[in-house]
């Protein structure tokens, strides 16, 4: 199977400067290639990456700052870009911006890289124009390298190698299924009652966040003090992150471990934290408490678990399912009924029609993994409702 090993690169003042220069020519290529993309189906023609890449290397020759990245990451920026557009749409694919996308670049042939170990906690690697660059050798690659991608986070540098393990996916374990809801109060509930979280902040780091964003508020752009407040949020930030990439890692793994079966809501994060500013023709309603409720929902890493899930589940033998999320939160999992008032408040939840009470959100896990039982008895995808084994007419009345 193919899988992902992450180390922290050891730049030369110059290799990060020519990392810095690959960053802005990869951009740039995506920006123009997309503009011309975009151009060209305004006026009903069309440009692919065949095309694209022909001049790319003509342009070369008119800007000698293009040569100095390595041709394989250009051209696999286009091919990342034709492939967003294909599965997306040319006008919904976004833009790169320098301040809110970090420098990336991938190294698509294997036979352009080279690893090796130097020693106890150092390996290298050799890349293309950039030479050999020392990584922290945390773990073993466990495999042969694919390709490997450079990026930017915060103020490091990092190296991730597409590895194929040797390893292929396990036969189902058998174990109990289990139905999950992610919430907002806590992260993680199943259907067995088992709950999981975890705070990604600490009081002081919260003070802090706030403190620091309100002095970039204040200082002045592109001065030195607005960018030294901007490295000081990244390194914040980038702690929180890695915070919760090993909680959403560790609860993926727990499930899947103990799990044959897990069941997740088809959920739409993207959609759900939508602004609700709305236009001017058209203001939004309740925007402060909507903000409120999308950084919650982001904070919690919704997306990210699931991701998590379908990784491990790799591994460990089990299957994901996404069931659609309607009504799972105002059903009663003992009688069936649908009643927005049973669910009291956001932790209790007391059915109007029969005696059952407990918590609101293993009472929504419950109804996930039944939505997950029944989907999955008919053999379906899970996405939508299922189709009927025999028509209507041949069924007993």
């Amino acid at each position: 199977m193919l899988t992902g090993r992450r180390y922290l690169l050891a730049f030369t003042p110059e290799q990060e400067t020519l990392a810095e220069l690959i960053g802005d020519a990869c951009r740039a290529v995506w920006n123009t290639a997309l503009e011309q993309r975009r151009a060209y189906r305004q006026r009903g023609a069309f440009t692919g990456y065949v095309e694209q890449a022909r001049q790319l290397a003509e342009a070369k020759k008119d800007f000698p700052w293009l040569a100095e990245a390595p041709s394989h990451t250009l051209q696999q920026t286009l091919r990342d870009l034709e492939k967003a557009c294909k599965t997306h749409g040319t006008f919904k694919v976004r833009w790169r911006s320098k301040r809110k996308s970090p420098p990336s670049f991938r190294f698509p042939d294997p036979r352009h890289l080279a690893v090796e170990r130097v020693s106890h906690r150092w390996g290298r690697v050799r890349l293309p124009k950039l030479g050999w660059v020392r990584f922290r050798w945390t773990r073993p690659l466990g495999g042969r390298v694919r390709n490997a991608t450079v990026r930017k986070d915060g103020r490091r540098w990092y190296i991730a190698f597409c590895v194929e393990d040797g390893l292929v996916e396990l036969a189902p374990n058998g174990k109990a299924p289990v139905g999950v809801d992610r919430g907002v109060k806590v992260a993680v509930v199943t259907s067995g009652g088992w709950m999981c979280d975890r705070e990604f902040f600490t009081p002081g780091e919260t003070i802090r966040l706030k403190r620091l964003q309100q002095q970039l508020a204040r200082q002045r752009k592109e001065s030195t003090r607005r960018a030294a407040t901007r490295a000081k949020l990244a390194r914040l930030n980038a702690r929180i992150r890695n915070r919760r990439a090993d909680f959403l890692a560790w609860t993926a793994n727990r499930l899947t471990r103990d799990h044959g079966l897990i069941v997740v809501e088809d959920l739409k994060v993207k959609n759900m934290t939508a602004s609700a500013k709305g236009t001017m023709e058209r203001p939004g309603s309740r925007v402060r408490q909507k903000a409120g409720l999308n950084r919650a929902i982001l904070a919690k890493g919704w997306g990210g678990l699931l991701t998590a899930l379908e990784h491990k589940a790799r591994y460990n033998g089990s299957r994901v399912v996404r069931v659609p999320a309607a009504y799972t939160s105002q059903r009663c999992s003992a009688c069936g009924q649908v009643d927005a008032k049973s669910r009291e408040s956001q932790a209790v939840f007391a059915c109007t029609s029969c005696t059952y009470a407990g918590n609101a959100d293993v009472n929504a896990a419950k109804n996930i993994l039944a939505a997950g039982l029944a989907v999955t008895g008919r053999g379906d995808l899970a996405i939508g409702r299922s189709a009927k084994r025999q028509p209507p007419e041949t069924r007993a009345a």
